[in-house]
């Protein structure tokens, strides 16, 4: 019993706030450092995306290679910057969850398969192509932290206000479904389109619950 007082007392809200300082910080320290490798590799090199346009999910096989280099050079340039200086995290954390799903589908993901077996194949690490799109899945699951809970307090985010009470109801649920659906269809149409219906649905469950507690505060 003293031993859980202590815990709850004393550890825990320490490692909170510590947490509130440090723990977004080796996320954003890692992931400047790959995105800015990879934006400076092309910033040096040769465009090579004209030799994969095709693959580029639409709209963008319809733009011209070059935009896209150029676009995903200064995506990956600018958001290490502002990954490692704590600066509009947020956002810089959904582009580049974007620019790295355009990725997988462009470069990483299987070009065939035909069970989760075989796409299971592809969770590697090679420099062989299609089906190796396990980098990738870590660069976003180490994102999705820093977009739902920002860069932390060692940032210029947290140093210019500090964050809002958080408040996860259906309509913040509904809207995530909805906002993931879209880049998801790209390499899983059928899931993508389930989380789609799921979030339409939350969203009118916060909806009804507004205009029901507006009702209710009328009477």
């Amino acid at each position: 019993m003293n031993l859980r007082r202590f815990l709850a007392s004393t550890l825990r809200p320490r490692l909170d706030g510590l947490g509130a300082w440090l723990a977004p910080l080796g996320l954003r320290i890692l992931l400047a450092w790959e995105y800015l490798e990879s934006g400076l590799e092309k910033w040096r090199g040769v465009n090579w995306f004209d030799t994969l346009q095709a693959h580029f999910p639409l709209p963008l096989r319809w733009l011209p290679a070059e935009f896209n280099w150029q676009a995903a050079t200064w995506i990956e340039l600018i958001g290490g910057i502002c990954l490692l200086l704590g600066v509009a995290t947020r956002a810089t954390a959904a582009l580049l969850i974007g620019l790295t799903v355009v990725a997988t589908a462009a470069v990483h993901w299987p070009a065939q398969w035909d069970s989760l077996t075989t796409l299971a194949q592809g969770y590697a690490i090679s420099d062989q192509g299609q089906g190796n799109f396990k980098l990738p899945l870590l660069f976003i699951a180490m994102l999705l932290p820093l977009l739902l809970q920002g860069a932390g307090r060692l940032s210029v985010d947290g140093w210019l206000a500090r964050a809002p009470d958080g408040r996860a109801d259906a309509l913040a649920w509904g809207g995530l479904a909805l906002a993931a659906a879209w880049p998801l269809g790209w390499l899983l149409p059928g899931p993508a389109q389930l989380l789609a219906v799921l979030g339409a649905a939350l969203l009118g469950v916060a909806v009804w619950q507004r205009h029901h507690g507006a009702a209710r505060s009328l009477c």
